[in-house]
């Protein structure tokens, strides 16, 4: 059976300081990220055994093993692919996406306000991502507690944005600081991608 692998990161552990720096980008991508696609492989191969009767689980407590960690995986590919090395020109919205962020929010600046005060405002650890809604074909800021993605079940993830504490003490011990430098290195190349496949 296949099995899920740590993707390849578009850009080196340096290329978005001072933002974040070398030492955090490298401790998240290779132990927290590594933790989550470990997680998610062990939670199958124990539910492999047990379809085959080798092993007994408790099923609750493994589905929910599989659900944290694989979860934790998804939403991280989509936090790499949300950020580029400061001043390549991604950390405006453009194309497609550009127009569809103006229309639901009124402005950039509305949007990131919002998206913003979602990220500092989540309770505890998680996540603020942009998604888009196809039944109301409505690009939407949601907040998510730790990793629970099943909350969102048939949007489209397009921009996220990790809150965890991991992902900022290190370099800031300041949430804010960190979401409000975040923009400097923020990408919507993988947004306006994602957006531009879906058909509405």
């Amino acid at each position: 059976m296949k099995r899920y692998e740590l993707p390849k990161l578009k850009y080196s552990f340096d290329a978005l300081e001072p933002f974040i720096s070398r030492k955090n980008l490298e401790l998240h991508y290779t132990k927290n990220h590594a933790a989550y696609v470990n997680g998610a492989n062990n939670t199958l191969e124990k539910l492999e055994k047990f379809r085959r009767g080798e092993l007994e689980i408790d099923v609750k407590a493994t589905l929910r093993d599989l659900s944290f960690n694989l979860s934790g995986h998804i939403l991280h590919v989509i936090f790499w692919e949300s950020m580029a090395p400061p001043n390549t020109g991604k950390n405006i919205p453009f194309g497609k996406i550009g127009d569809k962020i103006k229309e639901d929010f009124g402005s950039f600046e509305v949007f990131k306000k919002e998206f913003s005060s979602a990220a500092k405002t989540c309770e505890g650890n998680g996540w603020a991502i942009l998604v888009f809604d196809q039944f109301l074909n409505q690009l939407l800021v949601v907040q998510i507690e730790k990793h629970n993605i099943a909350s969102i079940s048939g949007l489209k993830v397009l921009l996220a944005l990790d809150v965890w504490e991991h992902s900022w003490v290190l370099d800031y011990n300041d949430r804010s600081k960190y979401i409000e430098n975040w923009w400097n290195i923020v990408s919507f190349d993988y947004a306006e991608k994602e957006f531009s496949k879906l058909s509405f």
